[in-house]
C-alpha cells in the first residue's frame, strides 16, 4: 500500500460522515430496504444510473423522492406509457404570438433525480431520448444545448411480471445502468411495521435534508482518490473476462449457457461501484469484499444467455455466483 494510505482513509472518514446522516433520514420514512437505499447512495456517490425491477408497491418511487430530499436535490418522476414522445422528456419550444419569438419549455428530465417508471412501456424512440440525456448529461432542444445539473441519476424500473405490450430495452441500452437491482418483498416484522405505519391518514413524515447536492459532487472526487491494489485490478477484470471466455477460469459448465459476456464497461463499473463502497464504510482503499458486495448488481444484466441455459432455467444470477465462487480472490 502507498504511503499515504492512512492521509486517504482520514480524509474519507471525515469526507463521508454524510452518508449515515442520509441513512438516518432514510430510515425514519422507509421501512426495511435497506439493499435499496444502500444501492441509491452508491449510484448518486458514482454518478451513474440504476436499473430497477420489482412489483408496484415495494416503496421504490418513495425510496427515490426520499434521497432526493435528504440531498435537497430536484426530484422528478416520469410515468411511461406508449403515447409518450421525446418532447414530453426533453421539453420543447412555445411559440411566442406578441413577438414571434420561441421559447424554450424545459421538460422533467431536468431534475437531479429521475425515477423513470415502468421505463419498458415506452416505444424505443423515448427510450432512446432517455437513455441519450443519461449518457451525455446534456439535453438539445430546437439546435440549443443545455448540460443537466450534476448531480444527475436515472432510476429506471421495470414490472417482471407485466410484460404483454411493453418495449423491452435493448441489450447496448441496458449496458449504459450500473446496477441492475432485484426488489424482493419485505419480511413478515417489516410488513407489519409498514401497516402500522401507513394506517393513519396524516402519516407524512417530513425529510431533512441531511447535506446539499455539492457535498455529493466534493465525495466524488474523493472517491476518486481511493486506493486499488493492482492484484484487485487484475481481480476485476478476471471477473468480467470470464463471463467471455469460462474454459479459462476453470468454469467449463458455463461455456454453453453464454451467449454474450460482459462488455468492458462492466470492469469500469465494478471498479468505481467498489471504490464507492469502500467509501460508504469509511476506507481509503478497496478489499474483495466491495467487489463481491456489487458484482451481482453490476454484471447480472450484462450476460446474454444461450438457449441452453434458458432451457435448463439457469440465470444470469446463477451464473454470476458461480464466477465469484469459483474465480480467485487475490
Amino acid at each position: 500500500m502507498p504511503q499515504n494510505i492512512e492521509e486517504i482513509t482520514q480524509n474519507v472518514k471525515q469526507s463521508s460522515r454524510f452518508v449515515q446522516d442520509i441513512f438516518r433520514e432514510m430510515e425514519r420514512v422507509i421501512v426495511g430496504q435497506k439493499y435499496l437505499v444502500e444501492r441509491l447512495v452508491l449510484g448518486l456517490l458514482t454518478g451513474e444510473h440504476i436499473l430497477l425491477e420489482g412489483v408496484p408497491g415495494l416503496a421504490k418511487t418513495t425510496a427515490a423522492k426520499t434521497v432526493a430530499q435528504t440531498i435537497n436535490a430536484r426530484f422528478s418522476r416520469i410515468q411511461f406509457t406508449p403515447d409518450l414522445l421525446p418532447a414530453d422528456l426533453l421539453g420543447t419550444q412555445i411559440y411566442q404570438p406578441k413577438d414571434g419569438s420561441f421559447a424554450i419549455k424545459k421538460g422533467p428530465l431536468f431534475a437531479n433525480l429521475v425515477l423513470a417508471d415502468e421505463i419498458n412501456r415506452a416505444p424505443a424512440k423515448v427510450q432512446s431520448a432517455l437513455l441519450e440525456a443519461m449518457q451525455e448529461r446534456q439535453i438539445t432542444i430546437g439546435g440549443q444545448t443545455f448540460k443537466l445539473e450534476e448531480p444527475f441519476m436515472t432510476l429506471a424500473t421495470q414490472n417482471p411480471i407485466e410484460q404483454e405490450g411493453t418495449y423491452p430495452l435493448p441489450e447496448a441500452q441496458v449496458d449504459r445502468f450500473m446496477f441492475k437491482l432485484k426488489i424482493g418483498y419485505p419480511s413478515r416484522e417489516e410488513e407489519k411495521q409498514i401497516m402500522q405505519r401507513m394506517s393513519s391518514s396524516s402519516n407524512h413524515v417530513p425529510v431533512r435534508a441531511a447535506v446539499e447536492p455539492h457535498t455529493i459532487l466534493e465525495a466524488r472526487k474523493v472517491i476518486d482518490s481511493i486506493y486499488m491494489d493492482e492484484n484487485l485490478e487484475d481481480y476485476i477484470v478476471n471477473l468480467v473476462t470470464a463471463t467471455r471466455d469460462p474454459k479459462a477460469y476453470r468454469l467449463d459448465s458455463l461455456s454453453g449457457m453464454i451467449k454474450y459476456g460482459a462488455s468492458p464497461r462492466a470492469s469500469i463499473y465494478l471498479n468505481r461501484a467498489a471504490r464507492a463502497h469502500a467509501y460508504m464504510n469509511g476506507r481509503g482503499y478497496v478489499i474483495p469484499h466491495d467487489i463481491k458486495s456489487v458484482g451481482l448488481d453490476v454484471l447480472r444484466h450484462r450476460l446474454l444467455l444461450s438457449y441452453e441455459a434458458e432451457a435448463e432455467n439457469v440465470t444470469t444470477d446463477d451464473i454470476v455466483k458461480k464466477i465469484f465462487d469459483t474465480v480467485e480472490v487475490p
